[in-house]
């Protein structure tokens, strides 16, 4: 884990942070709808989990930008920025209706990623346990699938005044609307580092990173 400790002098949003962190400590959230259709597909022809695909989808998303990779320390209060971040996902178990959490790195090259993250899975499904351990996976980052519903909305809230500037996002299950196939997702950030339109950006990326990598599996 490497970060670098963000020049607040120099931070582009340090008017809305101040106001955010100080005054007016809050989260945001949105859920949007993403048309998954050619996605599933796809993943489907290759032989590959579209629940791997997607959070390699996500976790590349996220790291694309800063904004997207702060995180605080309580210690010092200061602000900084991650080299990158990765995703914790759950697996359920059915016969418990328990949980257990995932720590997958996250790799820029596909098959590294997908590779790793179905080891992951493998060991968790045999471990059973539930095990956070965010003091040594400070840059992790919540990645929640809910596979028993397509809901329309989702909030995650925090404790008021709590700092935590990782993104949290959760998915549900794809439904057929129109003949498309539409995936909710929701995405929750600190409003002292993302507003309405990083809250949008995560959406929008998300739908070009996805014809991306549909086109380089052509």
């Amino acid at each position: 884990m490497n970060y670098k400790i963000m020049d607040m002098d120099k931070y582009y949003r340090r008017g809305v942070f101040h106001h955010f962190s100080e005054d007016c400590k809050c989260s945001v959230s949105m859920s949007n709808r993403l048309d998954v259709t050619e996605f599933v597909a796809c993943s489907k022809q290759k032989g590959t989990k579209f629940y791997i695909d997607f959070l390699y989808i996500l976790a590349k998303v996220l790291n694309s930008r800063e904004d997207y990779r702060l995180g605080y320390l309580y210690e010092t209060g200061q602000v900084i920025i991650y080299d990158k971040i990765n995703p914790t996902q759950y697996i359920f178990h059915e016969d418990t209706e328990t949980c257990t959490p995932v720590y997958t790195e996250y790799f820029p090259e596909y098959q590294n990623f997908y590779e790793r993250c179905m080891a992951d899975i493998v060991r968790a499904k045999e471990s059973r346990e539930y095990s956070l351990d965010m003091a040594n996976h400070p840059n992790w980052f919540d990645a929640s699938y809910i596979s028993w519903l397509s809901y329309d909305s989702l909030n995650v809230e925090l404790p008021d005044g709590y700092l935590y500037f990782l993104p949290i996002v959760n998915w549900g299950r794809y439904r057929e609307e129109n003949g498309r196939l539409m995936m909710p997702v929701s995405v929750r950030l600190n409003h002292a580092t993302a507003d309405g339109y990083l809250l949008a950006k995560v959406f929008l990326l998300l739908e070009k990173e996805i014809k991306v990598f549909l086109r380089k599996r052509d």
